[in-house]
Parts: C-alpha cells; sequence; structure tokens
C-alpha cells in the first residue's frame, strides 16, 4: 500500500471526503517527524512506536573500489510494533 491508497482507505473507512483524509494523514507524518527530529517518541497504544535509534560511527567498505571508508554516526527513525498489531500480523 502506497501513500494515495492509504489515503483513499482512510477516506472511505471514515467516511471522509478525500482532501480531508490526505490533510489528515499528511498532518499525522508531519506531527511524527517533527516529534523525532526534537528527539521524542510517539507511541501509539495497541500499533507500535516510532522512536529514534544513534547508529554509532562504523568503517565500511566501498564495493566499487574496495576502498575502506568511515561511515559517520547518525541517528535513525525506528518503529516498534505494539502487542495488538504483532498480533493481528500472526
Amino acid at each position: 500500500m502506497n501513500k494515495s491508497e492509504l489515503i483513499d482507505a482512510v477516506a472511505s473507512s471514515a467516511d471522509l471526503p478525500k482532501a480531508a483524509a490526505a490533510r489528515a494523514v499528511d498532518s499525522m507524518i508531519d506531527v511524527i517527524s517533527g516529534a523525532l527530529r526534537q528527539g521524542d517518541q510517539v507511541t501509539i497504544v495497541g500499533f507500535g512506536t516510532f522512536l529514534v535509534r544513534k547508529r554509532e560511527a562504523r568503517s565500511g567498505r566501498n564495493p566499487r573500489t574496495g576502498e575502506t571508508i568511515e561511515i559517520a554516526a547518525s541517528n535513525v527513525p525506528s518503529f516498534k510494533a505494539g502487542k495488538a498489531l504483532k498480533d493481528a500480523v500472526n
């Protein structure tokens, strides 16, 4: 499912116009992104938790040349599925 399909599903499920569903989905993405940018985590009970994990600096290898390169430390977004979501999938 891509973003436009998600918007269609939200619109039909919530009995909303497509434009309102698109604004709702975009707003949710913006709010979650903003919270992660500030270092917070977003927990949706029954669904899961969006959080930021720190990735340490490490050395890697350029696959084209075989040369060793240093990869800088970074923050990466992560999602931890909640129990209800895990149960729904299994």
